[in-house]
């Protein structure tokens, strides 16, 4: 599935090297050469890239100091270490890569994907009892939710994050849909409740959950439309959360009005509006983004579109409003690789989203002119915390017998949280 992977690095050099000379000609950017670092150096916060300036919440996942022999190995020691473990797991470990990871770690993974193909590859494998996820946390309680009880999910760095993830937590969320159901309990009864909660894939279990237990669903980047489609069926209106980006584009795409779209800020009376306002609204949209793809501008695909005349332009729609509305395209994850695998004729594709895919999908495809729209190149830096040390001690461990970094989502979660992601999977774009 991954063959071509190998020789990614090789290809494209390093997202480090790639951002080191990148921030030579842009020093006053908010990314970091740091970023080249050790994860274990990572200093207090989300760390260096794109999400430096977002505020951490208390009570982040601490990643503990794992044997100094992972810390101090070569990076072909890691290799050789990694290869024997996997050989001696078999098909009692499955390792799942996510699109952005590092390729230094995806090279390794039985499956590469986004977070919810992820986590549906790894129920293929019914002889795994470990499930590897090089992603982020979010991602492997997700797996956590849709594996068997007797499978242990693993996250070999816990302090591999989502800044958006946290931009919406279980009480500012219980928050404000307590005050939304206290505005809207005196409208008329027409058989569709006054409001549905509709989370994106990138938020915690403990939210899937909420939305499972209020009458909602899950919805990934592929499918939003067809989700907010089944959503405006049952309910008048819809609180979408965490991306206001997704959200913002995908209800405007459907005929929305952006009037009809207020953001709700948390820890403001009725999220910073007024009663009038949400009462027309359709989507209320939260207040969260992704960091990586709130940097890419209309000015990026201007200069792209000067650069190199007829380039095909595709953007995530994590994206900010005007960034879709000025690209040919927007799309998922597999939507781009897609796109790109699609094209017959050797086409320049400047693409808007975290730039380890970007690479790698330049090295698949040498056959098209394929770079990032971002002058400066942040990747995930919260992804990049997955280091081959990590992974070599995580797998190293179930060789030994025992299991680390373990996550496991809370049986009083679990139960709703299913059902929400079970109406996702029935939502089919």
């Amino acid at each position: 599935m991954n063959s071509h992977l190998t020789q990614t690095a090789e290809a494209t050099g390093s997202v480090a090297q790639n951002i080191a000379r990148l921030n030579l000609l842009a020093p006053d950017s908010t990314c970091s050469t740091d970023l080249a670092a050790s994860p274990w150096d990572t200093p207090a916060g989300y760390g260096p890239g794109a999400s430096q300036e977002d505020q951490i919440p208390s009570g982040y996942p601490v990643q503990g100091s794992i044997p100094e022999e992972y810390l101090k190995a070569s990076d072909e020691e890691l290799d050789a270490r990694i290869v024997a473990a996997k050989a001696t797991l078999g098909d009692k470990a499955v390792i799942l890569g996510h699109f952005y990871q590092r390729d230094e770690v995806v090279k390794y993974a039985d499956f590469v994907g986004d977070s919810f193909q992820l986590a549906n590859a790894a129920l293929t494998r019914d002889k795994a009892e470990a499930i590897v996820f090089c992603g982020v946390h979010f991602m492997a309680e997700t797996a956590d939710i849709l594996s068997r009880e007797d499978q242990a999910v693993i996250l070999p760095n816990l302090a591999a994050g989502c800044s958006m993830a946290d931009m919406a937590d279980g009480p500012s969320v219980q928050q404000c849909w307590e005050e939304l159901t206290a505005l809207y309990k005196d409208e008329e009864d027409d058989g569709r409740m006054p409001v549905i909660p509709v989370t994106y894939m990138n938020c915690s279990a403990e939210l899937k959950a909420f939305v499972g237990r209020n009458g909602g669903l899950v919805c990934t980047s592929s499918n939003a439309a067809t989700v907010l489609e089944w959503a405006f069926e049952r309910g008048r209106r819809v609180l979408f959360f965490p991306d206001q980006h997704l959200g913002r584009n995908t209800a405007k795409a459907m005929g929305i009005e952006l009037e009809q779209m207020p953001m709700w800020t948390p820890r403001k009376a009725l999220g910073g509006n007024d009663e009038a306002t949400m009462h027309d609204a359709k989507v209320i949209l939260w207040h969260g983004f992704c960091s990586v793809h709130k940097r890419f501008n209309p000015a990026q695909i201007a200069k792209a579109r000067q650069e190199f005349p007829g380039v095909r332009v595709i953007v995530h729609p994590e994206c900010p409003m005007e960034v879709v509305d000025a690209a040919d395209e927007a799309g998922s994850t597999d939507y781009i690789q897609k796109a790109i695998a699609g094209a017959t004729e050797p086409t320049a594709f400047a693409i808007g989203t975290e730039i380890n895919m970007v690479n790698r999908l330049a090295a698949q495809y040498p056959q098209h002119n394929i770079f990032c729209l971002d002058p400066v190149i942040c990747p995930c830096s919260t992804m990049y915390r997955i280091h081959p040390g990590y992974l070599a001690w995580v797998l190293e461990e179930l060789v030994a017998g025992r299991v680390v970094n373990q996550i496991t989502v809370p049986k009083d979660q679990q139960g709703d949280a299913k059902i929400a992601l079970e109406r996702m999977l029935a939502a089919k774009p």
